[in-house]
């Protein structure tokens, strides 16, 4: 205790981090250590610790109460946030309710920094024992988490966030009265210029990549699963969005003050297309067995949300499996009922040729079409007659040799 009296808390953390660099269970996290700044901070909106994604902020008051192997596990805590993209990866689970949101990142995190270290090398205790820790969670990422504590909490009645997308925290009841114990910054990586935030992407998977390669040659690395944060990973909910706005533009009236691009090139001032309003969207759902009740329901919700911006003319579903097995429309105004009202048929082979010879044979003329699939096809992709995107359901290997594809998860649903 004589020691910790004399350090001061900005020694004493460059000491946990020196002592987890040096740890060889750690070895593929120096290169995440590195990346940047790490701060003790007198700032009373930062009461505890935060990361930005970034930059790391340490309370100084909060840092005195903690002994070194707490300091060693507030420290890995944030540089698992980092590691794990977590201020950009759900952005949308934050927008939603950002207290279920930090909650959901804190209990992955911090069932594996404990899992880790059996040696109690770094320890969930003392002041940072009421954090979010429950095993129930173990081998959930933070959406199926996020996912249960929101079941868990429409079944108790109480609402956190008010749910219209701004991220603000209520005063709803917490799980066994857990909550985290550092601050979670998504308004600071929101900041982040695109430069910066490009530039950071490409540092912490260098990082990763580094590091794998320096705990394969150790022979350490304990068990970090680096193979899939080697792998690129888009967000499906943000490659929907972009498709849908992109390709959905109307031409109701054409208007000079924005001048078509198409035709500038070759010295023309032609007028562009604006509308209030766009057409028909084609959902084309595989029910041939591998999507489940839940991932259709996140997918439509989704889908919801989007149209909600775009204001479709309307949304036409297609269950399919070798064949249209149901079709169903939904004018403007019926799209708050979509995904109560849905009745999905299907459950045999997967052939998506008979969507598009369903829309050739019924003079289906749709501004685009979203084909949710697990890519195991045995009649090819289809000849489609307008834009189509993918969201391929946990298959690497399906390559459309037409349109878009985005790869899900269902464990990010």
């Amino acid at each position: 205790m004589l020691m910790l009296n004399q350090l001061t808390e900005e020694q004493r953390l460059t000491k946990a981090v020196v002592s987890i660099m040096g740890n060889p269970k750690y070895t593929a996290l120096a290169g995440v250590l590195m990346i940047g700044n790490r701060n003790i901070v007198d700032d009373p909106t930062i009461p505890t610790a935060c990361t930005n994604g970034r930059d790391e902020m340490y309370g100084r008051e909060f840092v005195k109460q903690l002994n070194d192997a707490e300091l060693r596990f507030l420290v890995l805590h944030e540089v698992y946030h980092k590691l794990f993209k977590h201020l950009t990866t759900w952005q949308h689970l934050y927008k939603q309710d950002a207290m279920l949101a930090n909650m959901a990142c804190d209990y992955v995190i911090n069932l594996k920094i404990v899992d880790d270290n059996v040696d109690r090398f770094a320890t969930m205790t003392g002041i940072l024992e009421g954090g979010c820790y429950d095993r129930k969670y173990v081998g959930m990422d933070s959406a199926q988490v996020y996912n249960l504590l929101r079941e868990d909490q429409e079944a108790q009645g109480s609402g956190q966030g008010d749910g219209d997308g701004d991220g603000e925290q209520g005063s709803g009841s917490l799980q066994n009265g857990q909550q985290p114990f550092d601050e979670h910054d998504w308004d600071g990586a929101q900041e982040l210029t695109a430069d910066e935030q490009r530039e950071l992407a490409r540092e912490l998977d260098e990082a990763v990549r580094q590091g794998a390669l320096a705990a394969g040659k150790m022979g350490s690395g304990g068990d970090l699963d680096l193979h899939e944060l080697l792998q690129p990973q888009i967000n499906w909910r943000e490659t929907l969005r972009e498709f849908v706005t992109s390709t959905c533009a109307g031409n109701d009236y054409s208007t000079y003050s924005r001048p078509n691009r198409r035709y500038l090139s070759s010295g023309l001032y032609m007028p562009s297309g604006i509308s209030e309003q766009v057409g028909e969207l084609v959902l084309a759902i595989d029910t041939s067995g591998s999507i489940g009740q839940r991932e259709l329901s996140a997918f439509l919700t989704e889908v919801k949300e989007i149209c909600d911006t775009v204001h479709p003319d309307g949304v036409r579903l297609l269950y399919w499996d070798t064949k249209v097995c149901r079709d169903e429309k939904y004018d403007v105004h019926e799209l708050d009922d979509l995904v109560q009202s849905t009745k999905p048929e299907g459950g045999g082979g997967t052939d998506v040729t008979c969507v598009t010879d369903y829309i050739r044979d019924n003079n289906i003329n749709a501004q685009a079409a979203i084909v949710l699939t697990d890519g195991h096809l045995y009649g090819g992709w289809g000849q489609w007659s307008m834009p189509v995107l993918w969201c391929i359901m946990d298959n690497l290997g399906a390559k459309p040799d037409v349109g878009v594809a985005v790869n899900i998860k269902t464990r990010d649903m």
